[in-house]
């Protein structure tokens, strides 16, 4: 019995990890996911400074405190252990910035036939993340009082309501990207539970710290081949 189909689609991805082009988005692409974690790493640590008087002792990492704190080494090791978390909505953002790149590298070396398309406006690229960041920050929160529920299951319903919405963010805006708003979602419509599981199994790896910076890119590539397999 042959692999279930997502799994070629990502294998897709990884293998073209080695040529140059996309080798350079890679690297490109986890610098940029490192930057925004550790944004959203420094909006948490304005939060711990808003609500505590002193920095708060992390035991194995020491005094982590407000936005002076950031460049400690106790500060780095706790952003990479709070990524299992924030991972999910620095994956979110990542696709506005940088989607266009990682799907042209890719289409270039498996869809060359592809005709050419206008690279979407910034503009609209953002406010289509922002949008999606804001409805999977408002389903998390509220999700927060069935993970106090989950015990032992935590992990796989994190997994799976995130896979829901990345999913569902992925796959959207690789389609509009070539295809346009409504065959986008046509699509998307189409295939919902195949695009739902895709979504989980980018999500689970997006908890493992360090693997989690390339599963953006490797997230959008995947993507990208999933759309062009369905829409065949």
């Amino acid at each position: 019995m042959g692999r279930p189909v997502i799994f070629v689609d990502f294998t897709k991805a990884l293998r073209q990890m080695a040529e140059a082009r996309f080798l350079r988005v890679l690297v490109l692409g986890i610098i940029l996911a490192l930057a925004l974690l550790t944004g959203v790493y420094a909006a948490f640590l304005g939060l711990i400074e808003a609500f505590s008087p002193g920095s708060v002792d992390i035991p194995f990492i020491g005094p982590v405190g407000g936005i002076d704190t950031l460049l400690s080494w106790g500060s780095f090791l706790l952003m990479i252990g709070l990524s299992v978390f924030l991972m999910i909505p620095v994956a979110s953002a990542f696709s506005g910035l940088f989607l266009e790149d990682v799907a042209a590298a890719v289409e270039a070396r498996h869809y060359p036939h592809l005709p050419p398309v206008p690279r979407l406006p910034l503009g609209e690229s953002l406010k289509d993340a922002v949008n999606f960041l804001g409805l999977l920050i408002a389903v998390n929160v509220v999700a927060l009082f069935f993970y106090a529920l989950a015990g032992p299951f935590v992990p796989p319903l994190f997994w799976a309501l995130n896979g829901l919405l990345l999913g569902r963010e992925y796959f959207s805006l690789v389609a509009m990207r070539r295809y346009g708003r409504p065959a986008a979602i046509a699509l998307r419509r189409r295939h919902f539970l195949q695009i739902w599981v895709a979504g989980a199994l980018m999500a689970a790896p997006l908890s493992v710290p360090l693997v989690n910076l390339v599963i953006p890119v490797l997230g959008v590539a995947t993507f990208t081949h999933m759309v062009q397999r369905l829409a065949r």
